[in-house]
Protein backbone atom coordinates (compact mmCIF):
# COMPACT_ATOMS: atom_id res chain seq x y z
CA UNK A 1 0.00 0.00 0.00
CA UNK A 2 1.20 3.32 -0.53
CA UNK A 3 1.17 6.51 1.09
CA UNK A 4 -1.28 7.78 -1.20
CA UNK A 5 -3.61 4.57 -0.99
CA UNK A 6 -3.14 5.16 2.95
CA UNK A 7 -4.18 8.51 3.30
CA UNK A 8 -7.20 7.67 1.16
CA UNK A 9 -8.05 5.19 3.64
CA UNK A 10 -7.50 7.47 6.66
CA UNK A 11 -9.59 10.41 4.58
CA UNK A 12 -12.65 7.90 4.31
CA UNK A 13 -12.29 6.82 8.39
CA UNK A 14 -12.69 10.35 9.02
CA UNK A 15 -15.26 11.13 7.25
CA UNK A 16 -17.28 8.23 8.16
CA UNK A 17 -16.64 9.00 12.36
CA UNK A 18 -17.25 12.72 11.55
CA UNK A 19 -21.01 11.63 9.79
CA UNK A 20 -21.24 9.17 12.75
CA UNK A 21 -20.29 11.84 15.31
CA UNK A 22 -23.14 14.36 13.34
CA UNK A 23 -25.78 11.54 13.55
CA UNK A 24 -25.19 10.52 17.22
CA UNK A 25 -24.95 14.32 18.32
CA UNK A 26 -28.34 15.13 16.45
CA UNK A 27 -30.09 12.47 17.83
CA UNK A 28 -28.69 13.14 21.63
CA UNK A 29 -29.25 16.98 21.27
CA UNK A 30 -33.11 15.93 20.47
CA UNK A 31 -33.79 13.88 23.27
CA UNK A 32 -31.95 16.29 25.91
CA UNK A 33 -34.33 18.96 24.49
CA UNK A 34 -37.14 17.09 24.79
CA UNK A 35 -36.62 16.09 27.94
CA UNK A 36 -35.50 19.23 29.24
CA UNK A 37 -38.62 20.87 27.64
CA UNK A 38 -40.85 17.84 29.20
CA UNK A 39 -38.62 19.01 32.91
CA UNK A 40 -39.37 22.73 32.91
CA UNK A 41 -43.43 21.76 31.58
CA UNK A 42 -43.41 19.46 34.90
CA UNK A 43 -42.03 22.11 36.95
CA UNK A 44 -44.17 24.58 36.10
CA UNK A 45 -47.09 22.68 36.25
CA UNK A 46 -46.53 20.64 38.52
CA UNK A 47 -47.47 17.39 36.90
CA UNK A 48 -43.80 15.13 37.15
CA UNK A 49 -43.11 12.87 35.33
CA UNK A 50 -45.75 12.95 32.54
CA UNK A 51 -44.02 15.80 30.73
CA UNK A 52 -40.98 14.91 31.08
CA UNK A 53 -41.76 11.04 29.69
CA UNK A 54 -43.50 12.42 26.92
CA UNK A 55 -40.62 14.58 26.00
CA UNK A 56 -38.01 11.44 25.88
CA UNK A 57 -40.49 10.16 24.04
CA UNK A 58 -40.68 12.64 21.60
CA UNK A 59 -37.79 13.19 21.72
CA UNK A 60 -36.35 9.87 20.96
CA UNK A 61 -38.98 9.78 17.86
CA UNK A 62 -37.58 13.27 16.56
CA UNK A 63 -33.83 12.07 17.07
CA UNK A 64 -34.67 8.62 14.82
CA UNK A 65 -36.52 10.55 12.28
CA UNK A 66 -33.32 13.33 11.67
CA UNK A 67 -30.78 10.39 11.69
CA UNK A 68 -33.37 8.72 9.24
CA UNK A 69 -33.32 11.76 7.08
CA UNK A 70 -29.65 12.00 7.37
CA UNK A 71 -28.66 8.58 6.74
CA UNK A 72 -30.68 8.97 3.44
CA UNK A 73 -28.90 11.94 2.22
CA UNK A 74 -25.57 10.33 2.31
CA UNK A 75 -27.33 7.42 -0.10
CA UNK A 76 -26.31 8.15 -3.46
CA UNK A 77 -29.80 9.04 -5.50
CA UNK A 78 -30.13 5.49 -7.19
CA UNK A 79 -30.05 3.41 -3.79
CA UNK A 80 -32.27 5.92 -2.18
CA UNK A 81 -35.66 4.05 -3.47
CA UNK A 82 -37.32 7.57 -4.07
CA UNK A 83 -40.00 6.86 -7.02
Amino acid sequence: MTVRDEHGVHRQMTEAMSEGWVGGGSFLGSVLSGTLVGWLVDNWLGTAPWFVVGGIILGSYTGFMRVWQYSRRMLPDDERGDT
